[in-house]
Formats: structure tokens, sequence, C-alpha cells
């Protein structure tokens, strides 16, 4: 087995070793009590965000490439969460991305553009949904635990607006500073030509994106809203399955916060890092053992289901190529 693939194979381990160490001998008993028609819910959930998703994908596009049916943008979506699970930091995702979308006949500027936009939407939801938390939690006089948990994240995106806005005004700039770096770093003439165009093709991309039709663009926004809100409430309802009682707003934070300290660990899916801080920030509210069981129920639906479902279609539309590809690129590099 290569590099990845024992870090794949470690992930799948630690995303169940460390809940059942940390639950103690209460895990089973919680875990045989949970309610089935609310776990078959929660993979309902999840099964819309991916429509969802290919919704907003096929707006995104806007005919660019070609008609994309439902059937198949919902495919590319299943296939880019399969490698977002399955790689370090999810690193396969925006190429797996990216590869299905040429085979579309998407130019790559079009589809790095797309991809951008995506995330942009994605912060502009999670800068939103902080703000309505924040504000929430000042008029219900919740734990003001949470202050600290809402500033952080929300300065980091805000930091991140601004430096989008600024590459925006300032792009010529950035090309001029980028050119003299990349002299002086002795980088070949033609290297530095196809590296600016590329750039300026992703810029021109990237306004074309923008200037989609008002009424597309809010779509595009409620249809994430829409997916992220389906997607942060399957931890709310892990614990409220399990008979404990959970401010949703609770619930949302520790899964931005335990996503993020996954990232540390650079396996995929985050194993490890979410588990020990899913764990840690839900402990003192429900209880070892029931913390431990809500966790375990979450990431097998948001880590164990993406693989599992997302593996096939991924082999389809993309075949076994493009994920030894995502595996091994750092070898093939060197």
């Amino acid at each position: 087995m290569n590099r990845a693939a024992w870090m794949l194979a470690a992930g799948l381990i630690l995303v169940i070793a460390i809940p059942l160490t940390l639950g103690g001998r209460g895990l089973g008993a919680q875990l045989r009590q949970f309610p089935l028609d609310t776990f078959l819910l929660m993979l309902g959930m999840i099964v819309v965000c991916w429509n969802l998703n290919a919704g907003r994908l096929r707006l995104l596009l806007a005919g660019r490439g070609g008609h994309l049916g439902q059937r198949r943008a919902l495919g590319m979506v299943m296939a880019t969460e399969f490698a977002i699970s399955a790689t370090p930091g999810g690193s396969g995702g925006p190429l797996t991305l990216m590869g299905l979308l040429s085979r579309q006949g998407v130019r790559p500027a079009q589809a790095t553009a797309v991809f951008a936009v995506d995330q942009i939407t994605d912060m502009l939801f999670f800068l939103s949904a902080l703000a309505s938390i924040g504000l929430y939690t000042l008029s219900h006089t919740i734990d003001l635990r949470l202050g600290w948990m809402l500033a952080v994240p929300a300065l980091l995106l805000i930091i991140g607006f601004g430096l989008l806005i600024a590459l925006g005004r300032h792009h010529r700039g950035l090309l001029r500073s980028s050119g003299h770096l990349l002299r002086w770093l002795k980088v070949h003439h033609r290297s530095r030509i196809r590296l600016t165009r590329a750039v300026i093709h992703f810029r021109h991309a990237l306004v074309e994106t923008l200037a989609l039709p008002r009424l597309t663009l809010s779509l595009i926004f409620l249809l994430c809203c829409a997916h992220w809100l389906l997607r942060y409430s399957i931890l709310y309802l892990a614990v409220s399955g399990l008979g404990r009682d959970i401010d949703w707003s609770w619930t949302f934070i520790v899964q931005m916060l335990s996503l993020a300290a996954g990232q540390l660990t650079l396996l995929p899916g985050g194993a490890g890092g979410a588990e020990l801080s899913s764990t840690a920030l839900l402990t003192p509210m429900i209880g070892a053992s029931s913390a431990a069981a809500a966790v375990v129920i979450w990431r097998a639906v948001t880590f164990y289901f993406y693989l599992i479902a997302g593996a096939p279609v991924f082999f389809i539309m993309a075949g076994g190529s493009m994920l030894d590809l995502l595996l091994n690129r750092r070898a093939k590099v060197s």
C-alpha cells in the first residue's frame, strides 16, 4: 500500500476508534438505542444535499459545456464529495471536479471560476450564519462561551473576503509583482507567459460567472443555504435521537470548529482531529458516552456514507486512473 492508502486506512480507523475509546462502557447501549428512522432520515438529508449541490452546479455552469442534466450533475457532486473524503485535506475534491467538468467540455478557466464562485458562496453563507447565531446568542443569553467560537471563524472569513476584494481590484499589480518574482526565481519566460495567460483567462471566466442574472445568483445562494443548513443539522439530530437536549447553534459551531481542527491532522476527512475536538466540546453538555455516540453517528453519516455511496459513482464517472492520480500525485511530481 502507498502512503495515501495508508492514510485513508488510518482515517477510517480513527473515526471509530477515538469515540469508542472516549465513550466508555455506555457507548454501546447509546448506539443500540438510537432510532433507526432518525438515522435513515439523516441519510436522506445527505442525498437531498447532494441534489441541492447538483442544482447549484448546473446554475453556475449556465449552459457552458453543453447540457448538463440533474442526474449527471448529481454524479459529479457525489464523485467530488468522495474525493474530498478520501484524500488528505480534501485536496482531491477540486481536482476531481475540474477533471469531470473538462470531460463535459468546460474549459479549465471556466471550471476553476465555477469552483471559486462556489467557494465564495459557501464563505458568504458561513459569515451570514455566524452573524445570525451571534445575534441569537445575545437575545437568548446562551452560554457566553459561544462568543470566542463565533468571533474567530467570523474574523477569518472577513479577512478572506477582504483579500479576495483586494485581489480583484489590484490584479494587474499582482500580475506585475508575480512576474518580477518569477523572473527573480529564474522561471522560464514561456512558463511565465503561460501562467499569466491562465490567470487572465481565469479572471475573465470569473467575471463571466459573477455576471449571471441576479435571480440566478440569488437562487444559487439559496441552494447553498439549504445545503449547509441540512448538512449542519446532522449532529443536532444525532444528539436529539439519543434523547439529549442541546441548542442547534451549539452543534453548528461544534461542527465548524471540529472540521477545521480535523484539517490539521492532514488525514482524509479530517479524521482524528474532528472526533477529538467534537467529543471534547460536546462532553460538558451531554456527557462522555452520549457525546461519543453522537460523534460516531455524525461521522458515519457525513464520512463513511460519503465514501460508501460515492465510491462506485467516482469509479464510473472518473475511473481508477483518476483515483490513482489523486493518491499518487506527489510521487509523480517527484
